[in-house]
């Protein structure tokens, strides 16, 4: 993918300078887009298919007498050898297309009168008036001819690749003596070097920014880099050297493009390694501001990998695919691992009919999902799919060398597919979750939980600390609107005395300086106000807490003791092994509820309490990392100044060690497994 000019450009004489910088144009704050191939950016996922429904009668014989006729036509004259058939309805519209070794043998088996094919096979038998055959030299070529076509005539009754489009790459150009840094799609004709790809535009922009934060590489047009006579505001503000100006000499120049090429190549180690060095010989010789500028070159990296989120040590480049399916629904969830790192994930929702079992949904996404865009020289998969050598077999003879797909059983590989698969039944959970308008939700949930009547305002209540310290609670609180986010509120709990971890005594805290101020009557016209007043409500219909039981009971004696009856009460249980999907419901005076994994309540109710969750750990981590940068690293067991000092090189900065992944910290110098994992669990230790 590197295409790399020849010659460098000269570069032109320094321009004459003014006394204040020029803005830059518009799109020059965010990261640029080559406008060759600049293409709508649609980031947001995919809405969920729409369910083929099953048929309410029985196929008549009739019609189902026509299409085995059919079928049985295009058998005699079928070929013997490898091909792709298609199956066309009475309006020439595809239903099917298939590939087959042995055409004449695949179609025999639709011919049989009495064979027990599922319905949907029946189904589109008995549509079927006419079978198109085009034969192939091998049974690879039918597999990529079948890929193609599925995609271009979305057959009714194919599992459909829904919402493809190229992905974004990064491109360093190489036809300009002063490289630019963009965002690329489509054909990759320009001089320079491309890296990617990447799974949204929003994961290339947020990595430019921080590249240019790193490397200082320009980002604007050559016609804008050309028709500088000042240095524009992204150099004043240290995301760009200046080299429109030469502000940066060329030698200058090349190094940071180099630097930059070497970083998205993998090399990422020993380009930190470099700059913490010179940000130690700038210190030494005193001259601190340029020991600022590469300590926050540093940070910036670092920032960069801690987006990223899982950084393998074993995969240098793969695509992991892991399929979910609920409800009659799919999602597929792709991860791209490049040079070593994340460049990002993004979910599918391929159309296909109930009856498809995942290891079908996921053979037939692939070959479709390749079909415009080259493959890694490794493919990950959560299930075990038919045709896997054919498939390999059929990428490397597109690509040009060996691809492998395998599924893996244990290690690094295993863990990285298992990541992937616990976001796709997220992102699906999501989906079908947002399927039903929140109205409908909450009708079904005063329907399901037998509640007086549908809610309008439910108040989620969590707690967090670590044995005590830093406890924080946290309300948070929805309605027909969905979350309505300027009514949260967080509780500093103030008892003086509390038994650390007794969440009961910092629930009672909460709910009592929640409710003790409704409880207390309006007066004069605030009363009046209150009377006619039709708007969202201060009062809660129902209060969900995060618990069992035990915690039901608790905040039922709580309430009885405030004299609060008119508020319903439920408890969130999490399944075996902290199970999403698995939950069990508590309510007074009621035996448990379990609902069906696939419930839209039951995705509902876990929104709002994971909504809890996020809102409360946030606080309470506020709360500790502002203890932690008053400590600094000095808290740490077993961090000394050795490893004080190689970790401030290798991030930069406190705060970028606090987002360091466990794998990240290991590869600091002088910093063991051991340590990694001792310095993470003191930044991220669980809340309670």
């Amino acid at each position: 993918m590197d295409h790399d000019s020849t010659d460098h450009p000269k570069p032109p004489r320094r321009a004459r300078r003014g006394s204040q910088p020029d803005l830059p144009s518009p799109d020059l704050i965010a990261a640029d887009v080559d406008p060759a191939t600049s293409a709508a950016e649609e980031d947001d996922e995919a809405r969920l298919p729409e369910a083929p429904e099953e048929p309410a009668e029985a196929i008549a014989e009739g019609p189902l007498a026509i299409g085995h006729a059919a079928i049985e036509n295009a058998v005699r004259l079928a070929p013997t050898s490898a091909g792709v058939y298609r199956m066309l309805n009475a309006a020439s519209d595809v239903l099917y297309v298939g590939k087959a070794k042995n055409v004449r043998k695949r179609l025999t088996s639709y011919a049989r009168v009495n064979a027990p094919l599922p319905a949907r096979i029946l189904r589109m038998i008995a549509a079927t008036v006419t079978v198109e055959i085009v034969s192939t030299t091998t049974e690879t070529e039918a597999l990529l001819l079948e890929a193609n076509l599925i995609k271009q005539l979305r057959p009714r009754f194919n599992v459909q690749l829904r919402d493809d489009k190229s992905f974004p790459y990064i491109l360093i150009t190489g036809d300009h003596w002063a490289p630019q840094i963009l965002k690329h799609r489509g054909a990759q004709t320009r001089p320079g070097r491309y890296f990617g790809p990447f799974a949204s535009a929003g994961a290339v922009n947020r990595t430019i920014t921080a590249l240019q934060r790193a490397f200082l590489i320009r980002s604007c047009t050559d016609g804008f880099f050309e028709s500088r006579t000042r240095p524009c505001l992204l150099y004043q503000i240290r995301r760009c050297s200046g080299p429109c100006t030469r502000e940066i000499d060329f030698p200058g120049y090349s190094e940071l493009v180099r630097e930059a090429t070497d970083f998205l190549s993998g090399r990422s180690h020993a380009v930190k390694e470099l700059l913490a060095a010179e940000m130690e010989k700038a210190s030494n010789e005193l001259e601190f501001e340029t020991a600022a500028l590469y300590r926050d070159r540093l940070a910036a990296l670092s920032a960069i990998q801690s987006q990223q989120g899982i950084n393998p040590r074993t995969v240098e480049e793969a695509d992991v695919f892991a399929i979910y399916q609920e409800g009659g629904y799919s999602c597929v969830e792709v991860f791209f691992f490049r040079t070593g790192q994340n460049w990002g994930n993004r979910a599918y929702f391929p159309r296909a009919e109930k009856s498809f079992t995942p290891e079908e949904v996921l053979a037939s996404f692939l070959a479709q999902f390749y079909d415009d865009k080259p493959p890694p020289k490794l493919i990950l998969l959560s299930h075990d799919i038919e045709e896997c050598a054919l498939l390999a077999d059929a990428l490397c003879v597109k690509v040009g060398y060996k691809v492998e797909i395998s599924v893996p059983k244990r290690g690094e590989k295993k863990e990285l597919v298992t990541h992937a698969l616990t976001n796709a039944r997220e992102a699906l959970g999501r989906k079908l979750a947002d399927t039903a308008t929140q109205s409908r939700l909450l009708e079904a949930m005063a329907g399901t939980l037998g509640l007086p009547q549908v809610p309008k305002r439910i108040e989620v209540y969590d707690n967090s600390h670590i044995q005590g310290t830093n406890a924080v609670g946290a309300m948070i609180v929805a309605g027909p609107d969905g979350f309505i986010k300027n009514q949260y509120r967080k509780f500093n709990i103030k008892s003086e005395g509390l038994t650390p971890g007794d969440d009961y005594a910092m629930m009672r805290e909460v709910l009592e300086r929640r409710f003790k101020r409704l409880l207390k009557p309006p007066e004069g016209d605030a009363a009046k106000a209150k009377a006619d007043d039709d708007s969202f409500p201060q009062w809660p219909d129902l209060v969900i807490i995060d618990g069992g039981r035990g915690q039901l009971n608790a905040v039922r004696e709580i309430f009885e003791g405030l004299g609060l009856t008119q508020v319903s009460l439920m408890a969130v249980a999490k399944g075996p092994d902290r199970d999403a999907g698995r939950e069990t419901l508590f309510m007074p005076d009621r035996e448990a509820i379990k609902l069906e994994p696939r419930d839209p309540v039951l995705y509902f109710i876990q929104r709002l309490r994971d909504e809890a969750h996020r809102f409360v750990i946030g606080s309470h981590r506020k709360l500790r990392k502002k203890d932690i940068r008053e400590a600094g690293l000095q808290e740490i067991p077993g961090i000394g100044p050795s490893r004080k000092r190689a970790l401030l090189h290798h991030f930069g900065t406190l705060k970028e060690i606090e987002r360091a992944s466990i794998a990240d910290l290991g590869k600091v110098p002088g910093v063991s497994a051991e340590s990694a994992r001792k310095i993470f669990e003191f930044f991220h230790a669980q809340a309670g």
